[in-house]
């Protein structure tokens, strides 16, 4: 078995777009539709947004992305694991991978929403392991209670 590879994918391709439909599956099974934040594929085509693919021998595992909010401040967006992979700490490689290029590239804070419901217990777990702690809503996001807000600041 070959090495975990996270690098900079396209979007349209084929694979991506199917676990990009799983994520805005799994988002709209578990969060009333106007608190659904995940990004579509047209979004995820904005300049402002780099999407990142984890590959092991060719076979997508999970996706994650960055995108840039100002000079100074950057979200991570669009986390999925695919289900089959789980509990194999590939999604805290692409955290930690996202994070790294976020550094890389200057940012001083890094910015997350995801679901505040049971289903999305692991991902809140898996980003205060990599250090983000609550926050209140950023950018034009609205105050809910189905909403839970994230945020690390580099030293």
């Amino acid at each position: 078995m070959g090495p975990l590879v996270i690098r900079i994918d396209d979007p349209c391709a084929g694979d991506v777009r199917a676990l990009l439909d799983q994520h805005l599956v799994f988002a709209n099974e578990h969060t009333p539709p106007q608190d659904v934040h995940a990004l579509d594929l047209n979004e995820l085509l904005n300049p402002a947004v780099t999407l990142f693919s984890a590959r092991r021998d060719r076979q997508l595992f999970a996706i994650g992305a960055l995108k840039q909010l100002n000079e100074t401040h950057v979200e991570l967006k669009s986390m999925h694991t695919a289900e089959a992979a789980r509990g194999q700490g590939i999604g805290q490689a692409m955290v930690d991978h996202l994070l790294g290029v976020a550094r890389h590239r200057g940012y001083r804070r890094v910015s997350l929403e995801t679901g505040a419901v049971d289903a999305f217990g692991p991902a809140r777990s898996l980003y205060m392991r990599s250090g983000f702690t609550p926050c209140r809503p950023f950018g034009n996001y609205p105050e809910s209670p189905n909403s839970a807000f994230m945020t690390l600041l580099f030293g």
